[in-house]
C-alpha cells in the first residue's frame, strides 16, 4: 500500500506527517517515541493500511521533518503535542481515530483520549496501544533517556550513525538491515561542518527539566473509558511490572478494559515491525473496532 508525505499547519507550527490508506475510513493515529519520527511506524502502517485502515504518521514538534519550536519551554510538552494532533484530526476529517503510541506516543494518545487539555477530542479516540508507556515511568530510566536526548552526538559517516542506533536501541528488538538502516536514514540531519547526527532538536529535553511531572499521567489515564493495550517489554527499565499491575486496577482496568502483554527479547521499546507484534496491535484494533460498532 502506496505512502504519502505531506504538511500541515497545526497551532500556527508545520507538522510533517506520512500518510497511508488514505482512501478508507476507518483510522489510526500512529506516533512515535520521544527522539524519534513517524517513519518508525512504516511497518505498522503498511500493514494496517492493507487491511482497510486509513494510518496518519506524524512526525512531532522538533523530530523529523516537522518545525521546530521558537518557543520549546511551552511547546515541548504533552498538552501542546495533544493540540497539535487535534488541530491536525480536524484538518484530515478524522471524527474518530484508533490511537498506537510508541513511548511519548503513548502519553500524547493519554492525554488526547482522556480530553482534560483538549476536550475537543473527548470520545473522539476508540482505542489506544501504550508501546511501553504507563502513566508512570522509572525514574532512573527517565535519568537515562535525559542524558542522551538533550545531547545527541555527531558522526562524519552514515555508517558510524547506523553503529550507534544499533547500540543506543538495541532494547527494540530484532531488526533487519535493511530496518537498521531505514530507520537511520530516516531520523538523520547533516550538520554545517558536515557531520551527522540525528534529526531533532536538542531543545526538547527541555520538556524533562521546565515540566518535570509532564509524564504523571493518573489523572489522565483514570479518566479512559475505552479499551487499552499496554505492550511492555519484557525487559523494559521505564515501565516497569509493578506499574503494569496497577493500570489493572484503575480507570479503564477496573471495568476489564485494558490488557497487558509483555513482549519478549525488548526492552523499551517495542519496535512494532516482527508478524508476532503486528499482530497483536491489528487483532486489538479489530476487538475495538468491532465492539465500537456493536455498541453503536
Amino acid at each position: 500500500m502506496p505512502s504519502s508525505s505531506n504538511y500541515a499547519t497545526c497551532a500556527g507550527r508545520e507538522i510533517h506527517y506520512t500518510e497511508w490508506g488514505a482512501q478508507h475510513a476507518r483510522t489510526v493515529i500512529a506516533w512515535h517515541g520521544l527522539a524519534r519520527t513517524g517513519r518508525d511506524m512504516d511497518e505498522l502502517a503498511e500493514a494496517l493500511s492493507s487491511s482497510g485502515y486509513r494510518v496518519v504518521c506524524p512526525d512531532t514538534l522538533g523530530r523529523g521533518f516537522s518545525q521546530w519550536s521558537p518557543d520549546p519551554k511551552a511547546e515541548y510538552t504533552l498538552a501542546f503535542y495533544a493540540r497539535l494532533a487535534a488541530d491536525l484530526m480536524d484538518q484530515l476529517g478524522v471524527e474518530r481515530a484508533h490511537w498506537v503510541g510508541t513511548s511519548m506516543g503513548g502519553a500524547i494518545g493519554t492525554v488526547c483520549a482522556a480530553g482534560i487539555a483538549q476536550p475537543r477530542l473527548k470520545d473522539r479516540i476508540q482505542s489506544l496501544v501504550l508501546n511501553d508507556n504507563a502513566p508512570r515511568l522509572a525514574e532512573p530510566a527517565l535519568e537515562r533517556i535525559r542524558s542522551y536526548a538533550g545531547s545527541p552526538p555527531a558522526f562524519d559517516t552514515m555508517t558510524q550513525l547506523e553503529a550507534f542506533f544499533r547500540q543506543v536501541y538495541k532494547p527494540y528488538g530484532w531488526l533487519s538491515d535493511a530496518q537498521w538502516r531505514r530507520l537511520t536514514q530516516t531520523s538523520t540531519r547533516r550538520l554545517p561542518d558536515g557531520r551527522v547526527t540525528p534529526h531533532y532538536d536538542p531543545a526538547i529535553v527541555r520538556q524533562f527539566i521546565d515540566h518535570p511531572n509532564d509524564y504523571d499521567l493518573w489523572e489522565h489515564y483514570d479518566r479512559l473509558r475505552i479499551p487499552v493495550l499496554l505492550l511492555r517489554g519484557a525487559e523494559s527499565d521505564l515501565v516497569l511490572a509493578d506499574a503494569a499491575a496497577e493500570m489493572l486496577t484503575r480507570g479503564p482496568g477496573v471495568l476489564g478494559l485494558t490488557r497487558v502483554v509483555e513482549v519478549a527479547g525488548c526492552g523499551h521499546a517495542p519496535a512494532l515491525n516482527v508478524p508476532e507484534q503486528l499482530e497483536l496491535v491489528m487483532g486489538f484494533i479489530e476487538q475495538a473496532e468491532a465492539g465500537a460498532k456493536v455498541a453503536a
